[in-house]
């Protein structure tokens, strides 16, 4: 499918056949970055199930994306089974391509593939800074704040029919840390390929610089996802029963934050 608003900009449905030629989230080359690798393979089995990619392609170059499944897929922890949600919206790997209302027609195409199936809407999750979108571009299309969710998360919804239930954040999963009081706890799924690389520095420094009991648990469902304490979604840092990053950060970041609270 391809939507065009003007020569030379395209909105392109990506496959799992043709993702490897488009690229995603900046990765190009799936034989040299196992993060494409491993992206591919995880919308090759969500892709029967409505996740979707489309990819901004100006003057041939990839300089966007948005990325969209049924809630009852989110690889968030949320329940919003009657919408379809958007885990990413971002434009702009070039400066000069933001600002020029090309996220509008990406995320434009998303509500009206949720018209078409007779959703109840379209939902997300928004947090200022780093890996999440912000809140404003879904305001401006006439989003409403539904949820919040601590420290800075946001669940905005545009509903279509008043009478739906609102989607809402899984409160219970972000309360209940019990499940991780002991040692250092990284949760990360594929979704976000931004999780590979930093989570196995991570894991070294973790272990062999600092000594600690440390344990992986890759959320290689959307029902893992769900219960991770964290917003994000897609990626968890837990040091003795408490949340230390909700968002992928560095090997250099990690030692910062573990170095101020051993």
């Amino acid at each position: 499918m391809e939507v065009q608003r003007m020569e030379k900009v395209s909105c392109i449905e990506l496959t799992p056949a043709n993702m490897a030629d488009y690229g995603v989230c900046g990765y190009k080359d799936a034989q040299k970055h196992k993060e494409l690798r491993e992206k591919i393979n995880w919308y090759e089995r969500y892709y029967p199930k409505g996740l979707r990619i489309k990819a901004l392609m100006v003057s041939g170059s990839n300089q966007g994306m948005i990325e969209y499944i049924p809630g009852r897929y989110a690889h968030r922890p949320v329940l919003a089974e009657a919408y379809l949600f958007i885990h990413c919206l971002f434009v702009g790997f070039k400066k000069e391509y933001k600002g020029r209302g090309y996220a509008s027609l990406l995320l434009e195409t998303c509500i009206q593939e949720a018209r078409d199936q007779h959703l109840a809407g379209v939902a997300v999750v928004t947090r200022k800074g780093s890996f999440m979108a912000d809140a404003a571009i879904f305001l401006k299309h006439g989003f409403e704040v539904v949820d919040k969710a601590a420290p800075d998360f946001s669940l905005l919804a545009l509903t279509f029919d008043e009478k739906t239930e609102r989607p809402s954040f899984r409160k219970e999963v972000l309360t209940d840390l019990s499940a991780y009081q002991e040692g250092l706890t990284i949760m990360r799924s594929v979704q976000c390929p931004y999780t590979e690389k930093n989570v196995h520095a991570i894991m070294d420094s973790a272990i062999n610089t600092h000594h600690l009991e440390t344990r992986l648990i890759d959320l290689n469902t959307a029902d893992a996802a769900q219960h991770n304490p964290s917003p994000f979604g897609s990626f968890c840092l837990i040091y003795k029963g408490k949340v230390i990053s909700y968002h992928p950060i560095s090997q250099t970041r990690f030692e910062t934050i573990i170095q101020s609270i051993k």
